[in-house]
């Protein structure tokens, strides 16, 4: 594992894990790279200090110390994902791999109107919203991005 300062075009810094160099290269260029701030998908390395370690250690103190792994606002941010999940989990019908079928029903007044959720491609979802269909990627759970 890797850990990566990224930016994003409009100017926010955040940091990342990936397995190593490659992942974040093909993630960034299929777009699955987003920023934590704003969710743009223009992301890029960010200049990066590496640790430098100095004078003798003793690897068993080291081993013993807490490490963070997240700041305080990643955290947060990751929190408030897991609550928007739960939400809108928690009031929409679960149509899977029926999705796009089932949306544009609704759309044409075919399927009573309801909130759904469920699996499309990138492109299927584009052409829906292309045609006029009201949908949204849901935020990927942090533990489901790795």
């Amino acid at each position: 594992m890797i850990k990566f300062r990224l930016a994003c075009d409009r100017g926010h810094e955040f940091e990342s894990w990936f397995a190593d160099g490659a992942s974040f290269e093909t993630q960034a260029k299929r777009g699955l790279a987003v920023c934590a701030h704003c969710d743009s998908r223009r992301i890029a390395k960010a200049p990066m200090a590496p640790a430098v370690l100095g004078g003798r250690r003793d690897d068993d103190a080291d081993a013993a110390r807490p490490v963070a792994l997240l700041d305080e606002g990643s955290r947060d941010l990751r929190a408030a994902v897991r609550e928007l999940r739960r939400r809108i989990e928690a009031g929409t019908e679960d149509v899977g791999e029926r999705f796009v079928d089932v949306a544009r029903a609704i759309h044409d007044g075919d399927e009573p109107e309801r909130a759904i959720r469920g699996k499309a491609s990138l492109a299927a979802a584009r052409k829906l919203r292309e045609d006029g269909v009201d949908v949204f990627a849901l935020p990927a759970l942090p533990d489901e991005a790795h």
